[in-house]
């Protein structure tokens, strides 16, 4: 992946706060948009729709990992 340009970060960063907040709700059932913005922040889910949030979440921390760890290393 070559040099990032301010689109390329605003993406990233936008991923990554979402697939972050789809595993809070996934894993805690916890939607931390909603508690900061206003609406609440809990609600229940059904198991399946968890579990496909839950694993949004992991993708968006190991986005995290290949934008600032692997590829510091090359």
């Amino acid at each position: 992946m070559g040099k990032l340009n301010w689109l390329d970060w605003l993406a990233y960063t936008l991923v990554i706060v979402g697939a972050i907040n789809w595993g809070l709700i996934g894993f805690f059932g916890f939607d931390l948009v909603a508690a900061i913005f206003g609406g609440g922040a809990t609600n229940t889910f059904s198991v399946l729709p968890r579990v496909i949030y839950a694993v949004v979440g992991l993708a968006g921390l190991y986005l995290i990992y290949v934008l600032f760890v692997k590829e510091t290393a090359r």
